[in-house]
């Protein structure tokens, strides 16, 4: 298996999807599905999916965000996860997802992004482990960003992933400092572009869900599809 562990998370939206998971477990391993509220991480939720995992080999996309379906130029519902990697990434990715979910601990997966014509984007993904009403985890929060110049995406999909490096995560992972690592033989390197706001997530258990903003139709279908009750208020507040 590959494991490369002194890179650490780079995007500020991969520490607060994992942030979010932690304020979830509430005293457990893992947090549940039904958990999950989609308001409190709107702000990144067309970068979100949800993975069926049960079996690691076969794990498919049971939700995914438009910005992550879009990356790969198609619906991603019912496809197979391992299909955005090459052939070689794929035993590795597989044991990954195994080892996270036996852990239960999130995982932070950095690869390389192909495009049809060649050029290569520096790309981070990390899966947080949730269970379905049982005690032993088989799905996975997950969220997917471009590290690099994320423009010659426009209008064309990634092909194919590259497995680099991985590294098991605390919950207090610092960010770190972005080196992207280095370019494939004979392919050029794209530069980095800056990074989203810092975003800080504020949770009131004492009161009744309060929305701090309205949910457009997508927001609503997921709640929907994801069968999920509504948990006590949860924001997300921008900070400088």
């Amino acid at each position: 298996m590959c494991q490369f562990g002194a890179w650490g998370m780079k995007h500020r939206n991969s520490h607060l999807l994992v942030g979010y998971w932690g304020r979830l477990r509430r005293g457990r391993a893992v947090p549940d599905q039904s958990d999950v509220d989609p308001r409190a991480i709107k702000r990144m939720l067309s970068f979100v999916f949800l993975l069926d995992a049960a079996d690691p080999d076969q794990t498919h996309y049971r939700l995914a965000g438009t910005s992550v379906c879009d990356r790969y130029g198609f619906e991603l519902k019912g496809a197979r996860f391992l299909a955005h990697w090459e052939a070689g990434s794929r035993p590795a990715i597989a044991g990954l997802l195994r080892q996270a979910l036996a852990l239960k601990q999130p995982v932070a997966i950095s690869s390389f992004g192909n495009t049809p014509e060649g050029a290569v984007l520096e790309m981070e993904t990390v899966l947080t482990p949730i269970t379905l009403g049982g005690s032993t985890p088989t799905r996975f929060l997950g969220i997917t960003q471009v590290l690099s110049d994320p423009s010659p995406l426009e209008g064309r999909p990634i092909a194919y992933q590259r497995l680099v490096g991985s590294q098991f995560i605390r919950e207090n992972e610092p960010l770190a400092n972005h080196t992207p690592p280095a370019s494939p033989p004979g392919q050029r390197t794209l530069r980095s572009h800056p990074k989203a706001p810092h975003l800080r997530l504020v949770i009131s258990r004492s009161k009744p869900l309060q929305a701090n903003f309205d949910m457009d139709d997508a927001m609503r279908a997921l709640v929907e599809r994801l069968d999920i009750v509504p948990a006590p208020v949860a924001s997300l507040v921008t900070t400088k």
